[in-house]
C-alpha cells in the first residue's frame, strides 16, 4: 500500500476538495480517520459523492464541529492514538487530516505527530490571499519539524503568483498547481479544475 496525507494551513482552506480530486486523478481509496462534526455532510461523504472511489470508515465520528480533543472530550472519549495506524488498502490511499497540522487529538499529541509516524508524504493545502505565506511557512515548519517528507503544496483560490513563489522559494518545497474557484462542484468540474495539478509529480512519490 502506498500512501499520501493531505493536510492545510488552517481549517478551511480546501483541503476536502483537493484529497477528493487527488483520489478521483490517482484511482485511489480515500480515508479520513478523525471526522470532528456530523450535521450535514461529512468528508467522507462529499468525496464519495464525487468521485465514486471507495472510502474507509473514520476511527472516529465526533459530534462537535472543532479541535478533535474537544470534540473527543465533549463525547467522552480519548482518541486513541494506536487506532489511528494506516488502514490496509488495495492501492493508493489518500488520507485527510483534520483542520490543519498543529491541531491537537489529544492533550498530549498533534496530528502532525501521527502523520511522522505513518513516514508517508504530505501534500499541503493553503488558501491564496493575506496570510498564505505565514501560515504556509509556519506549517511547513512544523512538518520539518516532526521529520514529515513534503510533497509539496496545493494552492486554492484566486491567481497569487507573488505569494504562491515567495512560499515555494523560500521554504524549498514543490509548486504542485492552483485550484481555480469553482462554481457549481461536481466530479466533471471537479476533474477539469485538477487538470493544472501536477498528479505526475505526485503519483512519482507513492
Amino acid at each position: 500500500m502506498s500512501a499520501i496525507i493531505v493536510t492545510g494551513t488552517d481549517t478551511g482552506v480546501g483541503k476536502t476538495i483537493s484529497a477528493a480530486g487527488l483520489t478521483m486523478a490517482l484511482g485511489a481509496a480515500y480515508w479520513k480517520p478523525v471526522q470532528a462534526g456530523l450535521d450535514g455532510a461529512t468528508d467522507t461523504e462529499t468525496v464519495a459523492a464525487l468521485t465514486g472511489c471507495p472510502t474507509l470508515p473514520e476511527a472516529y465520528r465526533l459530534n462537535l464541529p472543532g479541535s478533535p480533543h474537544l470534540a473527543a472530550e465533549d463525547m467522552g472519549i480519548d482518541i486513541k492514538i494506536a487506532n489511528l495506524a494506516l488502514p490496509p488498502a488495495a492501492g493508493p490511499l489518500v488520507v485527510e487530516g483534520a483542520g490543519g497540522v498543529m491541531v491537537p487529538l489529544d492533550r498530549k499529541t498533534f496530528f502532525v505527530d501521527v502523520f511522522a509516524r505513518w513516514k508517508a508524504p504530505v501534500l499541503l493545502v493553503a488558501l491564496t490571499g493575506l496570510g498564505t505565506i505565514n501560515h504556509s511557512a509556519l506549517s511547513i515548519a512544523a512538518l520539518r519539524t516532526a521529520g514529515c517528507p513534503i510533497a509539496g503544496l496545493i494552492f486554492n483560490g484566486v491567481p497569487d503568483p507573488a505569494a504562491e513563489q515567495t512560499v515555494v522559494e523560500m521554504c524549498g518545497v514543490r509548486h504542485l498547481g492552483r485550484i481555480a474557484p469553482i462554481g457549481a462542484l461536481n466530479r466533471k468540474t471537479l476533474a477539469n479544475a485538477f487538470q493544472s495539478i501536477d498528479i505526475e509529480s505526485i503519483r512519482g512519490l507513492l
